[in-house]
């Protein structure tokens, strides 16, 4: 099975700033900057617990900004034309160098990236970081290209206006002079001559404080002025091909596993052809991931090498009206179909780092608005999802920062701190009930779309052509792999919504799904249901108000539910939190030190105990290790999931004759994250986050069975 790809982004800057600053258009002095380090094993851990297989690093290389870095021998940049003091992360000054604002030690930025990569690679997750291929900054410089390497507009003829051997555009015999002052603070003026073009196509020498004036356009050979119309000039191949494909190699070979490419459409397909196919022959591995608005073009561009592109106009801007009440539910299925024959390359997402915060005024103004849309997103198709770190705490976008206003998004150009992110990473102390809830929410949601089989690769059958009354406010839709069903239901509105959606024969026939009643599992809320299926016959569920139902049905035998696969003895009703923690102190005691599962387990509200056998009695440093150990664990809130499988699905290192004799031959596995994974039929938390706080209570020790017994209580 292909693992669904769930892509998080983190703008670096902004994840896990400790100062907590929040000055209006403040300094990194005043505000403080997020850093690389700051994702250690633990932060990268809980990413992903979330469900997560790729993070996307935004804004790692060295961009322009006011802030001086000269005395590390680094170009300084004028600030006319830097927006905020930070520095847009899509004007880069060095495509080699890493922005040292990240870096927690300036002369060995590169170093800590590489060390980043490593850490993500070895948290079992891919890295992807921008390629911004369109544009530079005004004062682009580099400082740390290979030996060898000319820099962008090192040769150029600045007396041409366009030549297919210039790297840049220019405005000959004109200065550059925008639409506002080019002075600093200090009366010193920017100067630009000639000048170049603006990196939003704008081929003359005044653009305006809308245009992207901190950049500069690239020339990939072609003409947008020629007196007749535009013309391409691509033999010999442009220099700016080779430059841009030497810098995408120089990621690469860093362990890099994906490109976001910003704006690709501004760029050439065939310079995409030929510098994918480059890369692509030496590491094959490697994700293209492109920026692409345009549905027109998508076709060219997938032709062209990409492996996703965007779906902004279509499926995010469905998604949103739906959201608001612009639109129905039967507009997803009209916006699905559309791309269908592309499906697997589309990238699905409702927050990123240009749209507006679902919780803004300027949105929904209400984070639980995205939880529907999201269970459809994640869950409708096995291509790609991506959410922005925040979205999951529900993060508004309404501060003014600085230079981006209050407009409901999170700055890309000022030194600030998101509030959630702070709650979420830094200080969960400070975390709302709400952010509590909306995480355990979008944390249920991912960890379906990560483990389900039906998801990442199975069927998809859309019930909105014969279920028009719900589209009012409900979205229905099934997936299925081998004998499993997932039924899925998603409510846009803010009440419960109790209806009858209809099944059509033909799903039963495309589907090959059996009639007959069972009994299906809500994976969601672990509720429990009797389904009768039968074509056209509808199935009445109960769907929550900005929520979703997904059951999870096994059609293989119609009577299997958790009460009925028995793996021991099982005469009492166990206390969830103090049950969970039991997998969690199996684990931890043998990672400690190397022993078996607990040889003896009393599982109480109370207190419990625990017996195992060890090599040497532990330390009383060991004992606290135990009970911190258990703690970060439980502070990590790990998702706790279930999954039926055969006897010889069992993992490896787990003694199959602690089975009882009389276990059935479908054996349900109880997964704590990545943490721990074993059978069991008792009742468990949705995530670790709901144990509470593990207390040693105390410890024995017999020599002679070497057996260490421990005693804990949940509070």
């Amino acid at each position: 099975m292909a693992d669904k790809i769930i892509i998080y982004q983190v703008f670096t800057r902004l994840f896990g700033n400790k100062s907590h600053g929040k000055i209006h258009n403040g300094t990194l002095a005043e505000n403080g900057c997020g850093k690389m380090n700051f994702f250690d094993e633990k932060i990268l851990r809980r990413i992903k617990n979330l469900g997560v297989t790729h993070v996307w690093y935004t804004g790692v290389i060295r961009h322009a900004t006011t802030t001086d870095y000269s005395s590390y021998g680094i170009p300084r940049q004028h600030p006319a034309v830097v927006k905020g003091k930070a520095g847009s992360p899509y004007a880069i000054c060095d495509y080699y160098d890493i922005d040292p604002d990240l870096a927690d030690d300036v002369e060995r930025r590169v170093e800590e990236f590489d060390a980043l990569v490593s850490r993500t690679h070895d948290a079992a997750m891919k890295v992807v970081i921008d390629f911004v291929p369109n544009h530079v900054a005004r004062q682009y410089h580099s400082i740390m290209k290979p030996c060898g390497t000319r820099d962008f507009g090192e040769s150029d003829d600045q007396g041409k206006q366009f030549s297919p051997a210039n790297n840049f555009y220019y405005c000959p015999g004109e200065a550059f002079a925008p639409s506002f002052s080019l002075a600093d603070g200090e009366g010193n003026l920017y100067s630009e001559n000639p000048s170049k073009a603006t990196g939003n196509d704008h081929f003359d020498a005044h653009p305006g404080t809308n245009d992207w004036y901190e950049t500069v356009k690239l020339n990939y050979g072609i003409d947008y002025c020629d007196a007749g119309g535009r013309s391409e000039h691509f033999s010999p191949v442009p220099d700016t091909w080779l430059k841009m494909t030497a810098i995408l190699m120089y990621w690469a070979e860093k362990g890099v596993d994906a490109f976001r490419c910003d704006m690709a459409e501004m760029v050439p397909p065939q310079f995409w052809a030929y510098a994918i196919a480059a890369v692509k022959e030496k590491y094959p591995h490697i994700d293209f991931i492109g920026e692409v608005y345009n549905p027109s073009l998508y076709a060219t561009y997938i032709k062209s090498g990409f492996d996703y592109l965007y779906d902004k106009v279509g499926m995010y801007d469905c998604m949103r009206n739906v959201m608001c009440g612009h639109a129905d539910t039967l507009d997803i299925t009209y916006c699905w179909q559309s791309t269908d024959a592309i499906s697997s390359h589309m990238l699905y997402f409702l927050e990123n780092h240009d749209e507006q915060r679902i919780a803004s005024d300027f949105f929904a103004g209400d984070a639980r608005k995205g939880l529907a849309p999201m269970v459809c997103l994640a869950l409708m198709r096995g291509n790609p999802l991506m959410l922005y770190a925040g979205q999951e705490y529900g993060e508004r976008g309404m501060d003014s920062e600085g230079f981006s206003g209050l407009d409901g998004r999170t700055t890309i150009f000022d030194y600030w701190t998101v509030d959630s992110l702070y709650h979420g990473f830094v200080d969960k102390s400070l975390m709302t009930d709400d952010e509590k809830r909306l995480h355990s929410d979008y944390q249920a949601i991912l960890r379906i779309a990560s483990k389900e089989k039906a998801v990442a690769d199975g069927q998809f059958f859309d019930l909105m052509y014969v279920n028009g009354h719900i589209c009012n406010k409900v979205y229905a839709f099934m997936r299925k792999s081998g004998s499993e069903l997932l039924f899925v239901a998603a409510n846009f509105s803010d009440t419960a919504a109790e209806c009858d959606v209809n099944i059509p024969s033909h799903a039963f026939d495309f589907m090959g799904l059996r009639s007959g009643t069972y009994t299906g599992k809500d994976l969601l809320t672990y509720d429990e249901a009797e389904f009768r299926l039968t074509p056209d016959h509808p199935v009445h569920v109960v769907v929550p108000a900005y929520g979703g139902v997904v059951y999870k049905i096994i059609m293989e035998d119609e009577n299997m539910t958790d009460d009925n696969v028995c793996l021991n003895e099982h005469n009492k009703d166990e206390f969830p939190p103090a049950h969970t923690a039991e997998h969690l102190v199996n684990q931890t005691m043998i990672r400690m030190f190397g022993c078996g599962r607990s040889v003896n387990a009393h599982v109480e509200r109370k207190k419990s105990k625990m017996s195992f056998v060890l090599d040497h009695k532990p330390s009383r440093k060991e004992e606290k290790e135990i009970e911190t150990r258990m703690n970060d664990l439980i502070a990590e809130d790990l998702p706790v999931t279930y999954e039926f499988v055969d006897k010889n699905g069992l993992p490896k290192d787990f003694d199959s004759t602690r089975l009882p004799a009389d276990a059935s031959s479908k054996i349900r596995l109880v997964r704590i994250g990545d943490y721990d994974v074993c059978p069991c039929i008792g009742k468990h938390v949705r995530s670790t986050g709901q144990i509470g706080r593990f207390v040693l209570l105390g410890t024995n020790w017999d020599e002679p069975s070497h057996t260490f017994r421990v005693r804990y209580k949940i509070v």
